[in-house]
């Protein structure tokens, strides 16, 4: 199992530190850091910049949103960034959601596993660096009809084969990611949980392809938090649990809320919710369970989070991405060097 870092996004009042923290994970020896978007910060820009300040760990998009840029822009993105980095780009693509994609990029959210699928054929087909055409129910390529012709891509990537990745939380997501993707982004992941919650659906995706899972990257997400007291770091959380299976979305449409209950979690999923659609953020925080915030986060002393990883490896995660938690540069500086330790100390 690897360590990867994720930044989360910039602007979110860490800036001046993110940069030491992707470079002291460089020192470190982690395998790659990603950074995310919404509708804040681009993640490319983020990657261009930590790439250009570290010397070996990988940059990848964690994601980088289907509805923010047709595929032929992705590719070349893509493309670009693996040239510039010596080949230490991954690509990370999600659809996002739906108050995401409509209200801020005003295109409509519907049938994202088709556009996604779609979208993946595009994309790597433009980095063939073949003239692109593509006749599908959401693109075609060139419009028929009019001036445009095929063209092919002029950037030349530094390899062939660019990972690509999905961000995947629900089961027919999660299939189809197995099936067309190198590895899936997963949030939330709880060891006791993921073959029932994300393994089995991956593994019948890439059988779908006549695939197995070897070389395929299973990299969930998770928060560490260094201490000796585990509730109360289970307590700084609260919130961040909270915005996700309370707010992150609309009641129907809420993919964190729908997992939180296929982890069983039905009633408390419920509770937080409604408290979180009717203002009530701090009843909503105060209803999460102390386990569920326990099962998807790396809380407590070295020790303690070595069995977890081990739990985690042994479930079977290839990449274990950190959000190394802190208020300060030398609290998360800290929390970086605890998971080589933690590795370390499991024999992972």
């Amino acid at each position: 199992m690897r360590l990867g870092i994720n930044l989360g996004y910039w602007g979110a009042g860490m800036d001046g530190d993110n940069l030491a923290v992707a470079q002291e994970a460089d020192r470190l020896g982690y395998d790659v850091c990603w950074a995310a978007e919404a509708y804040g910060s681009d993640a490319p820009t983020v990657l261009a910049w930590v790439a250009a300040k570290t010397e070996r760990i990988d940059v990848g998009s964690a994601i980088m949103q289907i509805p923010a840029r047709q595929p032929a822009m992705t590719a070349m993105t893509a493309a670009t960034l693996d040239s510039l980095t010596g080949g230490r780009f991954r690509l990370g693509l999600g659809v996002s959601g739906p108050q995401v994609s409509e209200g801020w990029y005003g295109v409509k959210f519907d049938k994202p596993l088709a556009r996604t699928r779609e979208y993946v054929e595009i994309v790597r087909r433009a980095m063939t660096r073949e003239r692109l055409s593509y006749d599908g129910e959401h693109w075609t390529l060139p419009l028929p009809g009019g001036p445009g012709k095929p063209i092919k891509l002029t950037v030349h990537p530094q390899r062939e084969h660019i990972p690509l990745y999905i961000a995947a939380i629900g089961p027919k997501n999660l299939e189809q990611t197995g099936e067309i993707a190198d590895g899936a982004l997963l949030i939330f992941p709880s060891a006791d949980h993921l073959e029932e919650t994300a393994l089995r659906h991956l593994r019948a995706g890439r059988e779908k392809a006549g695939l197995t899972m070897d070389g395929f990257d299973v990299c969930p997400t998770l928060p560490l938090a260094l201490g000796d007291d585990v509730n109360a770091l289970a307590d700084v959380f609260r919130p961040y649990t909270a915005l996700y299976v309370g707010g992150m979305g609309s009641r129907k449409q809420n993919f964190y809320n729908q997992l939180a209950q296929r982890m069983g979690y039905e009633k408390e999923a419920a509770e937080i919710q409604d408290k979180y659609l009717a203002g009530d953020k701090a009843g909503a925080a105060a209803a999460v369970p102390h386990s569920l915030i326990d099962q998807t986060t790396l809380l407590g002393s070295v020790e303690r989070i070595a069995e977890r990883m081990t739990a985690y490896a042994e479930a079977g995660v290839t990449t274990l991405t950190l959000a190394p938690a802190g208020f300060t540069l030398d609290e998360r500086v800290a929390a970086l060097r605890a998971g080589v330790e933690a590795m370390e100390r499991a024999g992972l």
